[in-house]
């Protein structure tokens, strides 16, 4: 906060420490990728809607419901600083996992490709947050 000189006042300390600022972005990464993966993984849930077969399989729908709103809790409690937000990530980042391995399953797919990639990076993102719980 500037004081009417122009110098800058003091601030709370956990906002000065280096720490802290890994930590931030660490945050804000983890809640990039929980979004992100969120919107692919119902994009996803389109997709293999539309194309039915072995796409619409009702594990695998389970499966990308399940991260896709795994995804959204974790970016929630994580932007309103929820006391509970490492424990979902840790949640978050084995549902990733498993959203992921299914998707992989149809490898000649461009868009299970892309969201095995996306519930792969959001799976390291939420591993490293839920590290924390």
């Amino acid at each position: 906060m500037a004081t009417a000189s122009g110098q800058t006042s003091w601030q709370p300390g956990f906002q000065a420490t280096p720490h802290f600022g890994h930590m931030a972005e660490q945050l804000r990464r983890c809640i990039q990728e929980c979004l992100s993966c969120f919107s692919v993984c119902e994009q996803t849930l389109a997709h293999c809607l539309r194309k039915g077969g072995k796409h619409a399989a009702a594990e695998h729908v389970k499966l990308l419901v399940d991260c896709a709103e795994c995804c959204r809790a974790g970016a929630s409690m994580m932007s309103r600083e929820s006391a509970f937000h490492a424990r979902m990530c840790a949640l978050c980042a084995d549902v990733c996992k498993a959203c992921e391995e299914s998707c992989e399953e149809f490898r000649d797919d461009q868009q299970m490709t892309a969201c095995a990639d996306a519930c792969r990076s959001c799976h390291d993102a939420c591993r490293a947050m839920g590290a924390r719980a």
